[in-house]
């Protein structure tokens, strides 16, 4: 969903927002949306609002997209699935969950700044964990993270 910041209604709403720093150049830097969305709850309370609608439209558009193949499961990568509400009208759900410092890892790893304010915004791993049809254990290789949700799609299939 990283493309909806290139779209000219997040990117005007942004800039209008928080300033022309947002988008150098007329391009969402997203690490600058972070900061300030991330800084308080109305903040980020404001880009929720403008993001999450538009990830529900996005999925409902993708799914009506699909829904003439015939495969065997639909898959949809949801940050934030709970958190954000959009976790209804799926068949299931799986909560991909990794050891905390597994987490913070990762996410240093790509750049993600404030990593203790982020996760304090978000339902623990267990939560998730606790509300999703299915858990996936992601503190190995890419290879494991396959395999297991390999294993979870063959339990989907009809």
């Amino acid at each position: 969903m990283h493309e909806l910041y290139e779209s000219p209604e997040v990117r005007d709403a942004v800039v209008e927002r928080w300033g022309e720093e947002v988008a150098p150049g007329g391009v969402v830097d997203r690490s600058a949306v972070a900061r300030h969305a991330f800084a308080n709850d109305d903040e980020r309370g404001f880009l929720e609002g403008l993001i999450w609608p538009l990830v529900g439209r996005r999925i409902a558009s993708w799914r009506e997209e699909q829904s003439a193949r015939d495969a065997a499961a639909l898959v949809i990568e949801v940050p934030l699935l709970f958190e954000s509400g959009l976790d209804h009208g799926f068949d299931a759900t799986i909560a991909v969950v990794a050891d905390e410092e597994v987490r913070r890892e990762r996410a240093a790893a790509r750049g993600h700044q404030s990593i203790d304010e982020r996760t304090t915004r978000q339902l623990s791993q267990q939560e998730k964990a606790d509300r999703a049809t299915y858990v996936v254990a992601n503190s190995g290789s890419i290879a494991d993270l396959e395999s297991r949700l390999s294993a979870v799609l063959a339990k989907l299939r009809p």
